[in-house]
């Protein structure tokens, strides 16, 4: 089973570029990030026109999370607990069946900046609510997936330039230290456990060449539980797709489970 994360920065934008991934990545599912639509406006008939299920969790113009899967889909839930007054569109969980069952988590995590402030203790806090939610799931010791845009760089390797990041939410120790609180929980970082070198990136902003000085940041991330992480036969990053026509600034992770 192929899963994959990719922050798509608008589906109405993007939704060539990632027809043109879709057709070969290999995937069974794909969690997008940032689909900047709400739901009725979804493309969900030109997507299962192509063997996509489709289930979705949007609001109009920003955010918004979707799960894509050419398996079956079993008990959507929708919003991530622990705050009733939460409106945005950040997080959306299914059971995907495969020869094995595997509970599929895609989040789109609070960016934060500026920091300190207001976004950045939403981000601190939403980040508990994740965990709180992550130790519920992990009591029922069934893989479980956590796929999306987490806006956290983990460690200084996880950017080309992480004296530039000093100061920002992304890279801030509380964003980090919280980052390894859901790590400490027993989950395994997926791509890290395959390939622990520098040098790999998931996102290049639009300014100052980014993209062409490969001054990149690694904030998209698939996290394991223990029994999907015994499952776990491959990772990789999709780098290319950043370099087509009208692409997201982020790039697709993916992961191969034996299941």
């Amino acid at each position: 089973m192929r899963i994959a994360t990719f922050n798509i920065n608008g589906i109405k934008a993007r939704i060539s570029a990632l027809t043109e991934w879709l057709e070969g990545c290999g995937c069974d599912v794909v969690c997008l990030q940032e689909i900047k639509s709400e739901d009725r406006a979804f493309p969900r008939a030109y997507l299962e026109d192509r063997g996509w299920r489709v289930e979705t969790h949007g609001q109009k113009g920003f955010n918004g999370v979707a799960v894509l899967s050419r398996l079956a889909i079993e008990d959507v839930a929708r919003d991530l607990p622990g705050d009733g007054t939460d409106d945005q569109a950040r997080w959306i969980e299914a059971t995907v069946i495969g020869r094995r069952p595997v509970r599929v988590c895609c989040l789109y995590l609070p960016n934060g900046n500026p920091a300190p402030g207001p976004r950045f203790d939403y981000k601190l806090a939403w980040m508990a609510r994740m965990r709180a939610r992550a130790a519920a799931l992990l009591a029922s010791e069934e893989p479980i997936v956590f796929a999306g845009d987490y806006n956290v760089i983990p460690q200084a390797e996880d950017a080309a330039r992480p004296e530039a990041w000093v100061g920002d939410a992304l890279f801030r120790p509380e964003s980090r230290a919280a980052f390894r609180r859901l790590i400490h929980l027993g989950l395994t970082d997926a791509f890290r456990a395959t390939e622990p070198g520098p040098g790999h990136y998931t996102f290049w902003d639009y300014q100052a060449g980014a993209w062409e000085r490969n001054n990149g940041i690694r904030i998209d991330h698939v996290l394991l539980s223990p029994q999907a992480a015994d499952l776990l036969t491959g990772a990789g990053i999709d780098k290319a797709v950043r370099g087509g026509d009208k692409p997201s600034d982020h790039v697709p992770v993916w992961i191969d489970l034996d299941a």
